[in-house]
């Protein structure tokens, strides 16, 4: 590892904010190989030069207040010391050029209209499955593929209108796709509230810099749910469908409800009439067209899928297959998001729409195929191990910093279910500075967009920048020690 040049010694000395900032060999979004802040980069570089790190610290404290004041913290389960926490938040702004993000558009606006052909085949004539691009075991497998849903039609072809990807920068500089969150993704509302906190606390500097705008996200969101509506409702009443106040990312429902301007509304609150849902309102009922739904496939309808679910509707899904209303994203949509069947989607996308892939893939080591798992086996210290169907940074194992005891558990694990489980190289996911400590530290970072498809896609030019603020750590999940910083997207 080096020191940043000139920031650990000489007229600075170790007191500066960057005296204990180093290299290594993975991407460095701040500084370059030799040290040199990158264009984009300048003038933050030269405001921590000068600024305080008491006021700094000033500045922290007033963003965790923010935070506080708005309810957004998040659940940890399992800790002593309580469950309810801030959600970390980091004050320095990860910045993209105009060039970068034109990459990461076109490359996720494939990567959504791919998938959306690809669930659409799945569900209907199955051309994918019959020319042997993809194996029939691995999506009839998959505990999110939904027979229901067979020769179901869905309202502009559109199974996937909302999507988080997340990103990786790769050494080299190039942006990889870890993976895909198709079902329900959350995390929008920390990126519209990490802008609006960071033009508080950072006005002047924030106004230096020409940055693209996020806050039309609520609208965008708003007219693509619109254009899914049945096309016999011109003027449709739309809803956020909220397992409860006992969700962990209830406060994104409730602040996205207040975005759109539309009903935040559990499936108490809903009720199904000859294949029409309704709202219960004081008014009487009222016939509903869209559902925003952050409830699971499982979940949403005890007459079709879990008998025992009190979160849902009964009757929803035949609504749905009726086609009286939109419920978004539409059943059945994880079987494209399973870990699997990622290292399929370059396939896919030659498959439907005869291009190369503009991001590339991560490496993939499927425990199915018996010389993938005769190999991760022997490499297990040296791979992160996935289970399919996990998020959060759960079942999941990181080899270089695992124990024999958490490896043997895992061998055994894949050994029992390989299906279960994928194996990927240990990314050198790039770094990001962070202020931690009074200093501001290098920390790996990843970055989640958020992807809406209707009648267009579009993309808010920035997207959640998921940072691993304990030292040395890969893993950016909140539930396990992660946080946020705002994306600045430059206009130049």
């Amino acid at each position: 590892m080096a020191v940043v040049p000139g920031t650990g010694s000489g007229a600075l000395g170790q007191t500066a904010p960057f005296g204990n900032y180093t290299l290594d060999h993975a991407y460095d979004e701040m500084f370059d190989g030799v040290g040199q802040p990158r264009p984009q980069y300048a003038h933050l570089f030269e405001r921590l030069l000068t600024v305080d790190p008491t006021e700094l610290r000033q500045r922290q404290s007033a963003a965790d207040l923010a935070f506080l004041n708005q309810g957004i913290t998040f659940t940890v389960y399992g800790q002593k010391e309580g469950t309810e926490r801030i959600f970390p938040y980091d004050l320095l702004p990860r910045i993209l050029t105009a060039a970068e993000w034109d990459v990461i558009d076109r490359g996720l606006t494939q990567r959504i209209t791919a998938l959306n052909f690809f669930l659409k085949d799945i569900y209907n004539e199955g051309r994918i499955l019959a020319e042997g691009i993809i194996p029939r075991e691995l999506v009839y497998s998959c505990r999110h593929y939904r027979r229901e849903m067979r020769g179901v039609p869905v309202r502009r072809d559109v199974y996937v209108s909302v999507a988080g990807t997340d990103l990786v920068r790769l050494p080299d500089g190039r942006f990889a796709v870890l993976e895909d969150n198709l079902r329900v993704p959350s995390g929008v509302s920390y990126m519209l509230t990490n802008r609006q906190v960071i033009k508080n606390i950072f006005p002047t500097l924030f106004s230096r810099y020409d940055v693209r705008p996020v806050d039309q996200y609520g609208q965008a969101l708003l007219a693509t749910l619109r254009s899914l509506a049945p096309p016999h409702r011109p003027d449709p009443t739309i809803v956020l469908l909220t397992p409860g106040v006992y969700n962990s990312a209830y406060f994104e429902h409730t602040f996205l409800a207040r975005q759109m301007g539309i009903e935040l509304v559990e499936g108490r609150d809903l009720f199904t009439h000859d294949n029409v849902v309704y709202m219960r309102t004081t008014g009487g009922p009222q016939r509903v067209d869209v559902i925003y739904r952050r409830v699971d496939d499982d979940y949403l309808d005890p007459l079709a899928f879990r008998a025992d679910s009190q979160l849902g509707v009964p009757g929803i899904f035949n609504a749905f297959r009726a086609g009286n209303v939109a419920v978004t994203n539409a059943v059945g949509t994880g079987l494209a998001d399973d870990k699997a069947l990622y290292a399929y989607v370059p396939a896919i996308i030659r498959f439907y729409m005869a291009e190369e892939p503009v991001l590339a893939n991560i490496d993939t080591w499927l425990m199915q195929r018996h010389d993938d798992r005769a190999f991760v086996l022997e490499h297990l210290d040296e791979v992160v191990v996935k289970a399919v169907g996990e998020s959060g940074g759960y079942g999941m194992l990181i080899g270089p910093q695992s124990t024999v005891a958490e490896r043997d558990e895992f061998r055994r694990r894949i050994e029992a279910d390989p299906r279960n489980y994928i194996a990927q190289p240990t990314l050198a996911l790039s770094r990001a500075p962070c202020f931690i400590e009074d200093q501001v530290q290098a920390r790996h970072v990843d970055l989640r967009p958020y992807i809406l498809c209707g009648d267009r896609v579009t993309i808010v030019p920035g997207g959640l920048t998921r940072v691993a603020l304990r030292k040395g750590s890969l893993v950016v999940n909140s539930s396990q020690g992660g946080g946020s910083k705002d994306t600045w997207v430059l206009n130049a």
